[in-house]
């Protein structure tokens, strides 16, 4: 359990699925400048900013080469942490493969399984979502594969421009892999992330569980103390999270840029 107490006018800020780099980079470039442009906005006020995975549409950290891209992006969150605001980041299913340097370049810590943290009392399950609950059959074997050592280390000893270059026709064209083939809501007897939270809760009690991985935002009172928030994503909504100290609401980022 981690705690994090809110000062006066502070708050925690929420985001996912950002897919920076899909279809293209360049056809996703304002979207991130649309973000970088909410990362300077909420610094303002942030006592921490929570990022819940696939902020980019590919990411794999070869012993000596990252993929190439996302500077604004990058030296935006390093100059947030330079400054003494904390980021989180927790693993999606499109940058499975995290190794250090986030933790090494950027002071972000980097989480691979959901994680507690307490905020005024409040308390939080956080995470990105892939794979948690019933249902997601076909992502759960295709993880399984993903994650493994063997694999891993096979896909390393690619040419870095072979392997991110296979890697991202593979994450735009592959809908099992993308992990949006529904981004409708199916109901709250068959959201599976819905089902992940009830069933938390019924061994312990959680005020907020946060989610991304679904591409749709979405608020659902699990019972009359507890709340599962969806955070949407970074190419259609724009939506993001924002607790502050006492309740918790979902935002949209309406601000545009000059590029898009």
């Amino acid at each position: 359990m981690k705690l994090i107490n809110l000062s006066e006018g502070k708050k925690i800020y929420f985001a996912s699925d950002n897919h920076l780099g899909a279809p293209t980079t360049e056809k996703s470039f304002p979207r991130e400048q649309k973000f970088v442009s909410w990362l300077d906005e909420i610094k303002k006020d942030a006592a921490a900013i929570f990022l819940l995975g696939d902020l980019f549409d590919f990411w794999f950290e070869y012993k000596t080469v990252v993929p190439k891209g996302f500077t604004r992006t990058l030296g935006k969150l390093a100059e947030i942490t330079d400054a003494g605001i904390p980021v989180y980041y927790f693993v999606g299913n499109h940058d499975l493969w995290m190794n250090g340097y986030f933790e090494e370049e950027l002071n972000i810590p980097v989480f691979h399984k959901p994680q507690e943290f307490t905020f005024n009392n409040t308390t939080f399950l956080i995470g990105h979502g892939d794979g948690l609950g019933p249902g997601d059959k076909g992502y759960k074997r295709m993880k399984k594969v993903f994650t493994n050592p063997v694999a891993k280390w096979f896909f390393r000893w690619l040419h870095p421009d072979l392997g991110v270059k296979l890697a991202q026709y593979l994450s735009v064209k592959n809908k099992l892999i993308s992990g949006d083939e529904d981004v409708t809501f199916l109901g709250e007897d068959n959201e599976w992330l819905v089902q992940y939270c009830k069933r938390k809760l019924e061994a312990k009690h959680t005020d907020y569980f946060v989610f991304g991985h679904r591409h749709l935002p979405m608020e659902i009172e699990l019972n009359s103390n507890s709340r599962y928030t969806n955070l949407g994503d970074w190419i259609v909504h724009y939506t993001y999270a924002v607790f502050d100290g006492k309740e918790m609401k979902l935002e949209k980022y309406k601000k545009d840029n000059k590029s898009g």
